[in-house]
């Protein structure tokens, strides 16, 4: 009799309880595959952050980039007066 039960039990192991863990696990495993709306809210904010930045350093780079030419030319006028003398 307990050689049934023990027969029993592992046949139900094998054929019961693995199948169910292994697509509880898979469930799972489709479930975080796609993003949460927190994630989806999150990578949107980041988003946004990111092209705010983006506006930032273009606008920077414009400014630098006429500071520049300004810096330059000065450094050319100040030469000619050199030269002249």
């Amino acid at each position: 009799m307990p050689e049934e039960f023990f027969a029993l039990a592992v046949i139900s192991i094998i054929f019961i309880g693995a199948p169910a863990t292994i697509f509880h696990y898979i469930t799972l495993w489709r479930k975080q595959r796609s993003l949460q709306p927190d994630d989806e809210r999150m990578l949107e904010d980041l988003w946004r952050s990111a092209r705010a930045m983006e506006r930032r350093i273009e606008s920077l780079e414009s400014i630098i980039d006429v500071e520049t030419e300004r810096q330059a030319r000065a450094d050319t006028q100040r030469d000619d007066v050199y030269r002249k003398n």
